[in-house]
């Protein structure tokens, strides 16, 4: 159950698929995942959300439950092909060649997709964890 001070926090999860959404709550509740990033083009349209400019957000698992709280940190715009290996790994990746793979497939999937497309690259802190049994 959602504690009674995040109710009219805005949520959102992470990917475009519950396996994704899933996986980076897990990341980001065993703090392997510092920051994430979103296209502008997407942040404009009026038809999709993306959350990057709040201070608090709840992350949802791949059922639309509630999994953490984070809090934003910073907030930079970077071009797809300018991201570099340390944001990659802020993300959870391995390493820059995989962090470029799994984008570059996820915003064909948004058909927004360019070399020099601008992303909001946000880093972020946990505050509050739900459900531990996720980030196992």
């Amino acid at each position: 159950m959602l504690p009674k001070k995040y109710r009219d926090v805005p949520a959102f999860s992470f990917g475009d698929t519950p396996e994704m959404a899933d996986s980076g709550l897990a990341d980001v509740i065993a703090r392997r995942q510092t920051a994430t990033c979103g296209s502008l083009e997407v942040l404009e349209r009026p038809d999709r959300f993306m959350p990057f400019v709040r201070a608090l957000e709840i992350v949802l698992d791949g059922r639309g439950e509630p999994g953490c709280v984070i809090r934003t940190s910073q907030v930079v715009i970077r071009q797809f092909d300018v991201i570099d290996g340390e944001f990659a790994r802020e993300e959870a990746c391995i390493d820059l060649a995989q962090w470029r793979e799994v984008h570059e497939a996820y915003f064909r999937r948004l058909a927004v997709f360019s070399p020099s497309m601008d992303l909001v690259c946000q880093y972020f802190d946990v505050v509050d964890v739900f459900d531990q049994e996720v980030a196992q």
